[in-house]
């Protein structure tokens, strides 16, 4: 988009608009202690010419992620995108229309809008699934306050501290202001929810119990007995997946009992991008979806016979009073919806599967190889996993990582980062594989963990 500046005499005519002479008097509320009076420090105006050459200059500073080795993941996994995704996410009809508003009245939006819902729906097992969510984080809540409207008259949620540690901060966020409670329940020696505790902490005030699988230190959870102990007490139970890939290996949620799934589904097509845009998702059993936030898209067929899509749900305040709207969710994230999509469509059930068995493979051989790594390194927790897991680490988290960057390799993510609170995780550090991951890396990573 090219910068346009105002006019000399637009500006006498914005002025004028807000009753102000001058820009002076326009931020005359600006306190004088803070507002720069002098010139900054810039370099003379340049051509276009030279201020591509310079910034080509400031860019190649960057270090290229080709080179290296990534091991990131907590939460967002970088998978390999077709080249043809980003390509059609530039036409025109869907880049404008990127959150839908008007659009979506268009049979291409509500065809794609229906196929991601489709896709969604299979992959978790569930009945039905929205138009997509702002991403995973806030996804969780709304799964949560959903199970609030279908329970009613309850005050607590229970939840495995296996979710994501910035999930369950932003449901205590939005939860403060709430009549609520929050019970956390603790993990096992094997890294997977103590379902002991965990049917202990339920009772007839629990709203919804919560586990995430795999969890945040990759550990696979069984579903069946967060649903078990909300069922047995009237509650509903939530199910959390944040790395979508391992469903193409791992029962869905819907195949043991949760009632409504939530999460992050930006490992089909959407870079992590340090930290976003993403796309959440949420899913729920058929006889719950006229509580579901946001919309649905439908399939009918019109006047003519032929298929036809049209928003046959929609309860948020563009389209009903205030008070009957089931969330805030004014619209979806649309184009990064329209990403999965693709994604998935391209790959099918067997590039699907594919994908996740090299995930799997990649993980199960760099954990063998920390396990045989003599010295102060350990697999933190026995449980199985998929495509991450947690390495407990003798010297500090840090310096592992600044080894590891001399040999470029990004070597995972310090649990502390997301849970700073937790003193007993400090020494944690997260590493994940994904069909990007190559071998040689994997072997690079561990003769640096022999190194000390």
């Amino acid at each position: 988009m090219r910068y346009i500046p105002h006019s000399p005499d637009e500006q006498a005519a914005l002025l004028a608009a807000v009753g102000v002479r001058s820009v002076d008097e326009l931020f005359a509320t600006v306190p004088r202690d803070v507002l720069q009076t002098f010139p900054l420090d810039l370099p003379p105006p340049a051509s276009e010419i030279e201020v591509r050459r310079a910034m080509g200059r400031m860019a190649a500073k960057n270090a290229n992620l080709s080179e290296w080795t990534s091991l990131l993941g907590g939460g967002l996994y970088a998978h390999h995108s077709p080249a043809f995704v980003s390509q059609l996410l530039l036409r025109g009809e869907f880049l404008t229309a990127y959150t839908p508003y008007q659009p979506e009245v268009s049979q291409g939006t509500l065809t794609a809008i229906w196929e991601f819902q489709s896709h969604v729906a299979l992959l978790t097992g569930m009945d039905v699934a929205n138009a997509s969510m702002y991403e995973g984080a806030s996804a969780f809540v709304e799964a949560v306050l959903m199970a609030d409207r279908l329970t009613k008259k309850r005050t607590k949620v229970v939840v495995s501290k296996g979710i994501h540690p910035e999930y369950l901060a932003c449901l205590r966020t939005y939860l403060a202001n709430f009549p609520f409670s929050i019970v956390e329940v603790p993990l096992g020696a094997d890294g997977a929810t103590d379902a002991v505790a965990l049917a202990a902490a339920v009772d007839e005030t629990t709203i919804a119990v919560a586990v995430q699988s795999p969890n945040v230190f990759g550990v696979v959870e069984s579903w069946k007995p967060a649903a078990d102990a909300a069922h047995a007490k009237g509650a509903l139970a939530v199910g959390v997946v944040n790395e979508m890939f391992s469903l193409a290996l791992l029962k869905g949620p819907g195949a043991e009992g949760i009632d409504i799934a939530a999460g992050e589904a930006a490992s089909f097509g959407v870079p992590p991008s340090f930290g976003g845009p993403l796309v959440g998702f949420l899913a729920c059993r058929d006889a719950f979806k006229r509580q579901i936030p946001g919309r649905l898209v439908g399939r009918t067929t019109d006047a003519n016979g032929r298929t036809a899509f049209c928003l046959t749900l929609s309860t948020r305040e563009q389209h009903i009073r205030r008070e009957k709207a089931t969330s805030n969710i004014c619209t979806n994230q649309g184009l990064f919806a329209l990403a999965a999509t693709m994604t998935l469509s391209v790959l099918g059930k067997q590039g699907l599967r594919e994908t996740a068995l090299q995930c799997l493979s990649k993980a199960e051989y760099l954990k063998a190889g920390v396990k045989a790594v003599p010295g102060p390194f350990a697999v933190a927790f026995g449980g199985k996993t998929f495509n991450e897991f947690a390495i407990r680490c003798g010297p500090p988290v840090e310096e592992v990582l600044a080894r590891a960057a001399d040999r470029k390799i990004l070597a995972g993510v310090p649990v502390a980062r997301l849970a700073p609170r937790e003193s007993a995780w400090r020494d944690l550090l997260l590493v994940a594989t994904t069909e990007r991951t190559p071998r040689a890396g994997l072997d690079a990573f561990l003769e640096v963990l022999r190194s000390f």
